[in-house]
């Protein structure tokens, strides 16, 4: 998620774990053990895509986190030696506060390795889009308001709790949602005998009524929306084309194995200008996607590989009113003008 999603719900749980017994320093703690994991995007590894895929990896491991706790706890009890006798409180708040922050992450698209390094593949249920205000909101009254409401009652604390609940109820939402959602996309996908290896769904930006769906078969992808709003589940699916031709002459180039197993099998392939660009499908909206490398060069007699280089997407703030309308609106289009598959 976000960094201020994230501050703001480690400064919620450390509230609700310890604030009670040292008042605002627990929400400062939280926000700042909260922002932690994400601290790694500061660090360079010297190729665009080490950093696109190791990014949430040891930083959100749930293990390395285990071990890092007792050093922030030393540090936040040497400065408050007024709080040192509530060295375990404070170990079971900054363990949740980091817990917390790695397991939301793994609800997203773009997943997190938490069980690193046992287990490098990220998880990812991709549930929740990675900013996502309906979420954010309950976590951010709570914390102001035990804020700025006086310590002598219990109102400030209650709040907060109520935010932490209702957010945490909104999460298991979002992953009903997406079971309900995955069932009519397959059911749509049936209905149409479109055929098919492996299927991607997400929310849209800033919403989890409407729904984002990837398939992928043997030449290109489908792209697809349903909003849980819509009178019928007849889906419209567009199809691309990926032409996975280009990487044959590149297939050992290491910027290309790895894009193909971090985004799962759902990239697409694209020439452009004499470029070979792999494109991560799970996050963005056709054609603009977040995150797109070029990996290689178009030469005679074959394809060469290049030092990977990320392309920047360019945004049209337009598309987030037509997801909107699309929420309420099956007769809304998404994306380019389509192709026929």
């Amino acid at each position: 998620m976000d960094s201020v999603t994230q501050m703001v719900l480690g400064a919620a749980v450390a509230e609700a774990t310890i604030g009670r017994k040292i008042g605002n320093r627990a929400i400062l703690w939280g926000a700042v053990a909260g922002t932690m994991p994400d601290l790694d995007v500061f660090v360079p590894l010297g190729d665009v895509v080490k950093d696109f895929t190791y990014h949430r990896s040891a930083s959100h491991s749930l293990f390395v986190l285990a071990l890092l706790t007792p050093l922030l706890v030393w540090l936040i009890t040497r400065i408050h030696a007024d709080t040192r006798e509530l060295r375990k409180r404070w170990t079971l708040t900054i363990y949740l506060v980091f817990a917390t922050h790695v397991l939301l992450d793994s609800l997203t698209a773009y997943g997190t390795q938490i069980f690193w390094p046992i287990v490098n593949t990220p998880v990812s249920l991709s549930s929740v889009f990675i900013i996502d205000p309906s979420y954010t909101l309950p976590l951010l009254i709570g914390v102001i308001t035990a804020l700025v409401m006086t310590r002598d009652s219990d109102r400030g604390h209650l709040v907060n709790r109520f935010g932490l609940i209702a957010s945490t109820a909104y999460l298991g939402w979002t992953l009903v949602a997406k079971v309900i959602v995955d069932r009519n996309f397959e059911d749509a996908l049936g209905d149409q005998d479109i055929s098919y290896q492996k299927i991607f769904s997400t929310p849209a930006p800033f919403n989890t009524l409407l729904w984002r769906a990837v398939v992928r078969d043997e030449g290109g992808y489908y792209e697809g929306y349903y909003s849980l709003l819509d009178d019928s589940n007849d889906i419209r699916f567009s199809y691309y084309p990926s032409q996975e031709a280009l990487l044959t002459e590149i297939a050992d180039h290491w910027p290309v194995q790895r894009l193909q197993w971090f985004s799962r099998g759902f990239y697409a392939v694209s020439e452009r200008q004499g470029d070979i660009v792999i494109s991560d499908l799970r996050m963005g909206l056709e054609p603009s996607y977040v995150f797109q490398f070029k990996v290689g060069e178009i030469s005679n007699p074959h394809p060469k590989p290049v030092v990977a280089e990320q392309i920047r997407a360019e945004r049209d703030l337009g598309v987030l009113q037509l997801v909107w309308n699309r929420i309420w609106d099956q007769d809304v289009r998404l994306g380019p003008i389509e192709t026929s598959g």
